[in-house]
């Protein structure tokens, strides 16, 4: 029996567009410390919900959780657009972007989701839902604060950002970082 956990998440893949806006928003901060961190091109998501560790033979039974709830909720069309940060720019740990657009049945379907997770023992985050796309990480306590005031100023194209499917995936933390699996797809309705 492989009692080997696996850290999972839900999560929908981002258009290939946005790895050009991160590489633009990377040039607003003058930042050589190793404390941030900038998410790699194959690891850019948008997460729904953070599971965490899950037992292997548990995996079925999310898979069939999240079936049952993709068919509950229709397609959504956003735009990837503005930047900000968590918790306060004054002492950032994530810059992310955000989105526009009605959030009401993105946050109907995570809720879902998390309502629909809950009875298997994965509750539902205790902070409320912030639709955003984590592009980098601010390890604490640093020597030196990055100033984030450009790329919290700076204005980009907006990116069409069409929500159809969202995916469960593993990741395997490994020295070079993490490694994601992609374990099953959901599509919504139309």
């Amino acid at each position: 029996m492989n009692t080997r956990l696996l850290r999972t998440f839900v999560a929908v893949t981002v258009p290939k567009s946005l790895l050009v806006t991160r590489n633009m928003l990377k040039t607003t901060i003058d930042h050589k410390k190793d404390n941030l961190k900038w998410v790699r091109d194959g690891q850019v998501h948008f997460t729904l919900k953070f599971i965490g560790h899950t037992p292997p033979d548990g995996i079925e039974d999310i898979h069939d959780i999240l079936s049952t709830v993709s068919r509950k909720h229709s397609s959504m069309q956003y735009e990837i657009a503005k930047t900000g940060c968590f918790p306060v720019p004054s002492r950032p740990r994530v810059l992310w972007v955000g989105l526009n657009g009605n959030h009401d049945p993105l946050k109907n379907l995570v809720k879902d989701i998390n309502d629909s997770l809950d009875p298997l023992g994965y509750p539902a985050e205790v902070y409320p839902f912030v639709p955003h796309i984590t592009l980098a990480r601010i390890k604490y306590p640093p020597k030196i604060t990055p100033n984030i005031t450009q790329y919290l100023q700076t204005d980009y194209e907006r990116i069409p950002f069409f929500v159809d499917k969202f995916s469960l995936i593993s990741s395997e933390l490994k020295p070079t970082g993490a490694v994601y699996s992609n374990l099953h797809e959901y599509r919504l309705s139309k």
